[in-house]
């Protein structure tokens, strides 16, 4: 099988040489190969100025990633061979890690499938095919995710927004299976419904899971707020740690309701009250009503999508910790959270601190956080090490 090849500009394949596996449209030589003749998602062989190969990737002439590096093995498709064999990969990996099958089974990048995300939920899977090149193999997908798992159940979730810039039609199909309404998932011993049709991306955060399961040694007998609690991931589970009272604060009238529909099913509604409402108004409006928390755990989403809201990001994170800030007890323990990879944990560290003094509070940093490691990191990549969780304890002199 034969592959046209997309040629570099000179001295441009150093980060390639490195491991990192995306091509940008600024670095690719279009007099020797035009972006242009290139189908969104066609196979090609990566090339230096000098002819060296440097690896296989799918083309996309449409975006700023303009093309992603799969393998480095020359003349190596990919197919529903490499799909299988990496899912399989993948789910070694998974089931090393965990006793139930609930679980990001396939993280992009770092399990070696780039625009392919995928969330198991027992004999339900729920994928994301993010760009052309993944897309284009849609029927393979499927069928290697449904043989591997044994899935009665297969979802795309196309819908994200980032495959308009792919040039993708956002839709929702079920190719395999009849996709229940709802579903309920087991996370640290807790229950929660999701939808897997109408839930926000793939329907769970996987990621926080770990996170999560450590707040338990902090939230006994404690009054506990959730910013940003969408389905009470946080703060059902803080009950059922042994919070004597959880406040949950989401903008949606939807997540409100199932988050009081699954405090029900984790029997600690009467300790679990969700306010619907901006959380920065929220926040404002506890402080003036005198409400004070032992814990305040703040997980938004991400503020800083693309390096130019990075500005406008490092003010809404700042003035969100502010507010929590406001809202301690004199002692109590803040979990900051930030799913924006342009905020790096150093920076959010720092505005943590910042905040603190501008409060006349002192911090002492208890845990630093990450995704889990079903979320693995490509080392070469450092946008797939997105997450940070900090934990933190807020006190006066």
């Amino acid at each position: 099988m034969s592959f046209p090849a997309l040629f570099l500009k000179r001295r441009e394949d150093r980060r390639l040489r490195a491991g990192h596996p995306w091509v940008y449209s600024n670095e690719v030589d279009v007099q020797r190969s035009p972006l242009a003749a290139f189908e969104p998602g066609q196979q090609a062989e990566v090339r230096a100025s000098d002819g060296h190969f440097l690896g296989m990737a799918y083309v996309n002439p449409r975006t700023l990633i303009s093309a992603r590096v799969y393998s480095r093995r020359a003349d190596e498709p990919l197919d529903r061979a490499l799909l299988a064999r990496r899912v399989a990969r993948a789910l070694a990996l998974r089931e090393r890690l965990f006793e139930s099958p609930q679980y990001r089974l396939v993280h992009g990048e770092g399990d070696g499938l780039p625009g392919l995300v995928v969330d198991r939920y027992g004999d339900l899977l729920v994928a994301q095919l993010g760009t052309a090149g993944m897309d284009r193999l849609r029927a393979e997908v499927v069928g290697v995710l449904a043989e591997s798992t044994g899935a009665r159940v297969v979802v795309l979730r196309n819908d994200a927004a980032g495959r308009a810039i792919e040039g993708l039609e956002q839709t929702v199909e079920v190719p395999v299976g009849q996709a229940p309404e709802w579903h309920t998932l087991e996370e640290n011993g807790a229950r929660f419904r999701i939808s897997p049709l109408h839930g926000q991306k793939t329907g769970w955060f996987w990621d926080q899971r770990q996170n999560r399961a450590r707040l338990a040694a902090y939230v006994r007998g404690a009054r506990v707020l959730d910013v940003f609690s969408y389905d009470g991931a946080w703060g059902v589970q803080a009950a059922r740690a042994g919070a004597s009272r959880v406040t949950c604060v989401d903008a949606s009238a939807q997540a409100v309701q199932r988050l009081a529909e699954n405090a029900a099913l984790n029997g600690v509604a009467e300790r679990v009250e969700a306010l619907q409402g901006d959380a920065f108004d929220r926040l404002k409006d506890l402080r003036e009503a005198g409400e004070r928390y032992d814990v305040v755990v703040v997980d938004p989403p991400a503020f800083i999508k693309r390096v130019k809201d990075r500005e406008a990001g490092l003010e809404a994170y700042q003035r969100l910790n502010r507010l929590a800030l406001r809202v301690l007890a004199p002692d109590a323990v803040l979990v900051s959270c930030s799913c924006s990879y342009h905020l790096d944990r150093e920076t959010l560290v720092d505005l943590l601190h910042r905040a603190a003094r501008h409060a006349d509070r002192n911090l002492q940093i208890l845990e630093h956080g990450h995704q889990g490691p079903d979320h693995p990191i490509h080392p070469a990549v450092p946008e797939t090490a997105y997450l940070k969780c900090v934990t933190v304890r807020v006190h006066r002199e």
